[in-house]
């Protein structure tokens, strides 16, 4: 999951799909496109959001993505067009660049610089979303 700067939507929707795979072997994670936020907790708004729907994302840490991710992970989940691209220009080749895949058919919004409400938004945006990807890897 990569979002710009890792502190709202890409450990929001970490933990969305954490709590929806829980019964399953997969693993995941998140990261940013940016190294803005490196080893900071989730905006504390997005953890409140979080809270309200029973997801604890407080222990996460922002870190940035590298193309050494591209060798953990099977599937990279972009939360918008700015940062799929970033994340396609780290691709060493065609394999990394078919692992790249925008979570959702429309952006989702960053809602960082929005009030509470837009934080809830994202949260229902990211859970349709997620419940997507689950049933296409199930």
């Amino acid at each position: 999951m990569i979002c710009l700067g890792n502190i709202c939507r890409s450990p929001l929707a970490e933990g969305i799909l954490r709590k929806l795979t829980s019964n399953k072997n997969i693993i995941v994670d998140s990261a940013g496109t940016s190294s803005y936020h490196i080893g900071e907790s989730p905006d504390s708004r997005m953890i409140l959001t979080a809270k309200k729907f029973s997801i604890d994302i407080s222990n996460l840490k922002a870190r940035k993505f590298s193309t050494s991710d591209f060798d953990k992970f099977d599937l990279i989940y972009a939360m918008d067009s700015s940062n799929y691209k970033d994340i396609i220009k780290l691709a060493r080749n065609n394999n990394d660049c078919k692992k790249v895949k925008l979570i959702s058919k429309n952006d989702i919004p960053d809602p960082f610089y929005e009030n509470i409400e837009s934080f809830e938004k994202v949260y229902f945006l990211l859970e349709s979303a997620c419940k997507k990807i689950i049933e296409t890897i199930e």
